[in-house]
């Protein structure tokens, strides 16, 4: 949303802002209607997509598909009672999340951060009382034993998304610190920092000047006019990893396997290997013949370049 024009990024702004934290997002502006509020649907307009799958990794998980079969049936989903007195044959998203309607919808997130994206130690004890908390809202249909195997199963599913992440981004950062990354940080349009900085190396992780800054100056993740391998590394972490955790954490173990999660990690991880090995290849050849490349203008400018937050900011301040 920062980086791109208004344009761009409707989709973003439009929960990000107008829609956030409003009573009206959740309950409906000109109805208001508690037992709208109660339905699962409700979360769709903003809780689905790429970068945080929720809606349907819960919609064609086990909890979800219970849901959908048996929702016009008041016996089996009476929305007319207050959460705090449900009595549901599977659960909603607003039973788990908001427990008896508490409003914190982020107290009963499972224990993950970032969207199951950062490598944090899940087993720390920073984590215990909140995994404890989950763990009591499962063990309303299931056993604790039950409910404590299916966290764990998420985060063995996780830990292998990380190990392949980290490979991809290896490879990703062995090009850029040998100079064979086309193009380098330094041929592209400025981000939305006005920087040149290598979009991988985010906050602390930024420590050189290998990646086109100094040591504590940090980089912005770019989905778009960065090299094919940083948008690969970018689509890993930032969706398919997602996916996984998603599925993983809503009972949609398909969701997380074949829907582009493990499976799309895969892809991705081979893309980028196969990308590095070209590039490698092609600068082995160009060395040889005695070809210095000069990267193309249009990854500094355009039409539409011109209209990202980095060239405005460098332009004007």
């Amino acid at each position: 949303s920062i980086e791109r024009p208004p344009g761009d990024t409707a989709g973003c702004t439009f929960c990000h802002t107008s829609s956030e934290e409003r009573c009206s997002t959740c309950h409906q502006r000109h109805q208001f209607d508690p037992k709208v509020a109660r339905r699962a649907e409700q979360c769709k307009t903003c809780h689905w997509g790429k970068d945080h799958r929720d809606w349907e990794a819960y919609d064609i998980g086990l909890h979800g598909v219970v849901y959908q079969v048996n929702k016009w049936k008041p016996e089996q989903f009476d929305f007319s009672k207050k959460l705090s007195d449900a009595d549901y044959v599977g659960p909603t998203c607003q039973y788990c999340h908001m427990r008896g309607g508490h409003h914190n919808v982020q107290r009963f997130g499972t224990v993950y951060t970032s969207m199951g994206m950062s490598m944090a130690d899940r087993g720390a004890p920073i984590w215990n009382e909140k995994r404890d908390r989950w763990v009591s809202v499962c063990d309303d249909c299931h056993s604790p034993r039950f409910a404590r195997e299916q966290l764990q199963a998420l985060d063995e599913a996780v830990k292998d998304a990380g190990l392949k992440y980290r490979e991809t981004f290896k490879v990703a950062e062995d090009l850029l610190v040998d100079g064979v990354l086309d193009p380098m940080p330094k041929d592209l349009c400025p981000d939305w920092s006005g920087q040149h900085l290598w979009s991988l190396k985010i906050g602390a992780y930024h420590d050189g000047e290998a990646y086109g800054g100094k040591t504590g100056e940090s980089g912005e993740f770019r989905m778009s006019n960065c090299t094919d391998v940083e948008r690969l590394c970018f689509e890993s972490v930032g969706y398919f990893q997602t996916y996984i955790y998603k599925g993983m954490a809503h009972g949609s173990w398909n969701d997380a396997t074949y829907s582009d999660g493990s499976f799309g990690m895969d892809r991705w991880l081979v893309n980028v290997k196969q990308n590095a090995s070209r590039a490698r290849r092609l600068a082995l050849l160009e060395k040889k013949v005695g070809i210095t490349w000069q990267p193309e203008e249009f990854w500094k400018t355009g039409e539409w370049l011109d209209e990202l937050t980095g060239p405005y900011i460098v332009k004007n301040h």
